[in-house]
């Protein structure tokens, strides 16, 4: 069995405050970690910054994910960037602060959550008429967060629930590696990919037929079993996938018989006990 890539889910959010630097390094510092997964949307400046919830007083399993509140968007960078995570001493980092920590022997998946808008159509395919509104509405964010991309050296894979976000960075930055992040609809998630010539698509994980898991509730994905094959599917039409969000090793055992390509963790460790067998 080829064992997949494993992708560190905001630095192994089960493992680390997600999102912040220390998460990114000690995943880097993993042999397992071939990609650290994070979010990033704009402060009030237009900088961008690593977080994924819209507001600063979001929770975590009861604790507040920062100490600060209102809409990251809304929000001057000093505060954003004094904002402590998790009721730990680690802060919502920059793009920019982050990539710097980060060996260019890992690869950065960077996911666009939000460009500084409200109304961006999540997870859906835009009418023809939509799709130059949308694009031009992320293009500034995805400017600013190319920008800091090309200063990396390492592999950077940009993903996107949002049309619009990957529009602008087919636009912007074509020579970058691009996946659509797939919500409830699978015929959607594989019409968007096509038509950004996506190299890689990334399905919940219940997504995946063939799997126990497919028939569980999931994300938007409900307790059936897939009508797309979405393993099949994407090796016809030459692209990779990656399977969002693991929490332990059955389920990781599950989606790499079925041969997918990569897997996005909450925990470090989960697929040890393949590559031990």
């Amino acid at each position: 069995m080829t064992r997949p890539s494993v992708i560190a889910h905001r630095g192994y959010a089960g493992a680390a405050p997600e999102n912040t630097v220390a998460a990114a390094v000690r995943a880097a510092e993993r042999d397992e970690t071939a990609m650290i997964e994070i979010d990033v949307q704009p402060a009030a400046c237009g900088t961008p910054v690593v977080i994924h919830d819209e507001r600063l007083d979001g929770a975590r399993d009861g604790r507040p994910l920062t100490d600060a509140s209102g809409l990251v968007r809304e929000t001057a960078i000093e505060t954003v960037q004094d904002a402590r995570v998790l009721g730990t001493d680690e802060t919502v980092p920059t793009l920019a602060e982050l990539l710097e920590a980060v060996p260019d022997a890992v690869g950065v998946n960077v996911e666009l959550k939000n460009p500084g808008a409200d109304d961006l159509r999540f997870a859906t395919s835009l009418s023809p008429d939509e799709r130059d509104d949308r694009r031009e509405v992320w293009t500034p964010f995805v400017d600013r967060v190319v920008a800091e991309c090309d200063a990396f050296d390492g592999e950077i894979l940009f993903s996107s629930f949002y049309e619009g976000a990957l529009s602008a960075v087919r636009d912007v930055a074509p020579e970058y590696v691009a996946a659509a992040l797939v919500w409830d609809d699978l015929e959607t998630g594989f019409e968007i990919a096509r038509r950004y010539d996506c190299e890689a698509i990334h399905p919940p994980r219940n997504a995946i037929a063939g799997t126990p898991l497919a028939r569980t509730d999931y994300a938007g994905m409900p307790a059936d079993e897939p009508a797309i094959d979405v393993v099949e599917h994407a090796r016809d039409e030459g692209r990779t996938v990656n399977v969002w969000t693991i929490e332990t090793w059955l389920q990781f055992d599950q989606l790499a018989a079925r041969g997918v390509d990569g897997i996005i963790v909450d925990h470090p460790g989960l697929g040890a006990i393949l590559s031990e067998s």
